[in-house]
């Protein structure tokens, strides 16, 4: 499971479906800990309108066998800044694909839409129940009020 993008000039991906994942070994199998990875710029285009739409992300997972290398996540991420798709499809696509890929424990994702429009769409998907051994703290994004 050698990364192919850490340490290596690594453009963005065009797309989503032409972005790699790299995951590397859980360091610390047999513990059980949460993980976070929070976007706060995250970027996509509307695909009726062509215009840019921003949110927040937070994902948070429970290790299973692999982590997801931050690098790669990064660029997965980045390569949303030109794909056509509603709020819904992006957030849930998200979880979806780390969770079929990485097979965490357990995994959620919380996408927070800046408005446009006037009105914002919160977009939230998780594998399952989260772990009750395991300290799950709120995601920490504000009902939106200016998100400020």
């Amino acid at each position: 499971m050698e990364p192919k993008f850490l340490g290596q000039d690594s453009p963005l991906p065009t797309s989503p479906e032409q972005a790699g994942l790299d995951y590397v070994p859980n360091p610390r199998t047999g513990e059980r800990y949460l993980v976070r990875f929070a976007a706060p710029e995250f970027t996509s285009l509307c695909p009726v309108t062509g215009q840019p739409d921003f949110a927040h992300l937070v994902i948070d997972y429970v290790p299973g066998e692999t982590i997801v290398e931050s690098k790669s996540l990064k660029l997965f991420l980045g390569s949303f800044r030109n794909h056509a798709a509603f709020h819904e499809d992006c957030t849930v696509g998200i979880g979806r694909r780390l969770a079929d890929e990485m097979k965490p424990e357990w995994l959620r994702i919380g996408g927070y839409w800046y408005p446009r429009g006037g009105i914002p769409i919160d977009v939230f998907w998780q594998t399952g129940a989260p772990p009750a051994d395991v300290w799950v703290p709120d995601q920490g994004v504000a009902p939106y009020r200016g998100r400020g």
